[in-house]
This record gives C-alpha cells, sequence and structure tokens, in this order.
C-alpha cells in the first residue's frame, strides 16, 4: 500500500496491513482443529493464483471476508447460502481454530479458510474477476486521527480488490465507528470504479449479514452501526 516516507537504501517501505496481530492462547480443541481440520479446509499462502473452482469443486460464486473474527458470522452466512462459496481471511489463531471447528460442526464444504494478510493475498492469489464481492465487517477503526492512514480502506484498497471482484460484484463493509463510516463512504464516493447502493452513504443491514453478539451488546447500549454497500462498475 502506500508508503509514508522515501525509503533508505537497504530498507523495504511499511505497508499497511489488513490487521493488527494479537496472539492469543490456542484451547485444546482449537489445537486440534488445526492439526487436524486445517488440511481439509485451510489454504496455505504461496504467492500464485488460486484454483478457486478446484478448491471448492464448483463454480458457484464466491465471496471473500476480510478479519472473521472468531467466524460465527461467516459460518452462519455458509449455512443460510449453501449456493455461494465463502473465502475467510483471518489470522488471529484462536478464530481460525474456532472456524474450523464450526466448519466440521455444520459440515460446510463452501467455506475455505485462509491465515494470512489479506492485502497480500489478495493481491497475489486471486484471479481477476474471481470474486462475487468483498465483505469487511468491523475492521480496526484506528480512531485516533494520526493513525488513521492506517485503515485498510483507502483508494489503493479499492483499487486491489476491484481487480479481482467481478464487474457488478460488491463490496461490503461495516462499522460501529461514525467516523469510520464517513471516512469509507468518502473513499468510495472519490473512486473511480466503485458507487455507493445508497445516496444516503448507508444501507439497512441486510438479512444475509447475521446480527452478531458484538452487534446486540453494543445495541443495547446505544451503539450505532453503519453498513455500506458498493458496486464495481469496472
Amino acid at each position: 500500500m502506500n508508503a509514508t516516507a522515501e525509503p533508505q537504501p537497504g530498507k523495504r517501505l511499511r505497508e499497511i496491513k489488513s490487521f493488527v496481530l494479537r496472539q492469543g492462547r490456542l484451547t485444546p480443541g482449537q489445537q486440534k482443529a488445526f492439526d487436524t481440520l486445517w488440511p481439509l479446509y485451510g489454504i496455505n499462502y504461496e504467492k500464485q493464483q488460486l484454483d478457486l473452482k478446484a478448491i471448492f469443486s464448483n463454480d458457484h460464486p464466491v465471496v471473500l471476508e476480510i478479519g472473521f473474527g472468531n467466524g460465527d458470522s461467516l459460518a452462519q452466512m455458509a449455512i443460510d447460502q449453501p449456493d455461494i462459496n465463502f473465502l475467510g481471511i483471518e489470522v488471529h489463531r484462536p478464530g481460525v481454530g474456532h472456524l474450523l471447528l464450526q466448519i466440521e460442526k455444520h459440515k460446510l464444504s463452501n467455506l475455505r479458510i485462509i491465515s494470512h494478510d489479506a492485502v497480500e493475498v489478495i493481491r497475489d492469489c486471486l484471479p481477476d474477476n474471481s470474486l462475487e464481492g468483498v465483505q469487511l465487517f468491523f475492521p480496526d477503526p484506528w480512531h485516533k486521527k494520526r493513525h488513521h492512514k492506517r485503515r485498510i480502506v483507502q483508494a489503493t484498497f479499492l483499487d486491489l480488490i476491484s481487480r479481482a471482484v467481478r464487474p457488478g460484484g460488491f463490496f461490503h463493509a461495516a462499522t460501529d465507528w461514525e467516523n469510520y463510516a464517513e471516512h469509507i463512504c468518502g473513499v468510495i464516493s472519490s473512486h473511480k470504479l466503485f458507487e455507493n447502493t445508497s445516496a444516503a452513504g448507508y444501507i439497512k443491514r441486510p438479512a444475509s449479514r447475521p446480527l452478531t453478539k458484538f452487534e446486540q451488546r453494543g445495541q443495547k447500549l446505544g451503539h450505532g452501526v453503519w453498513d455500506i454497500m458498493a458496486i464495481n462498475h469496472k
């Protein structure tokens, strides 16, 4: 992504990452899931394009979710939409382990996981026009103004996903930080390929996006949630 300073000899430019790595301890069940289920449902990052039809054994549309947390919401989407293939990206190992267990529990053949930086996965592994859409729910808001440059949703990020998302495909974001919602709308409105589907900027939470426990707690405290949907018009 964009760098903030000129490179020094022998040094690499610092890129914006799609995550902040917060290590957590795996439960015995999650560790067992990595040992036994990752070979079945996990995709190891390699700098080469993925054959999504071969991975899912069908040619159903593929939706990418960046940063699925513990995976409960993504697992529910896979259950509710068996004719959609879901590819989830998450670097937090306990969340990955939890979702592996959910995939096995519900026998989800339409859900696979990559545990790696999403920017590199999209750039290096996803063919042109291979995705139906990209989902980004509750990303790190980097709420301090001096940290806004670290937010994943920037023009360069939309450039990146526009290549992988088919014409007419979507980008769906949700956040509980109003300032970040405004930022996302601003980035979309100035982008040459993506168009916000709502003149007001925000849409009502679609039924396809399950209400998370995180949101339910926030609603009880009076917190708002903003959903933004944009279409790729390349």
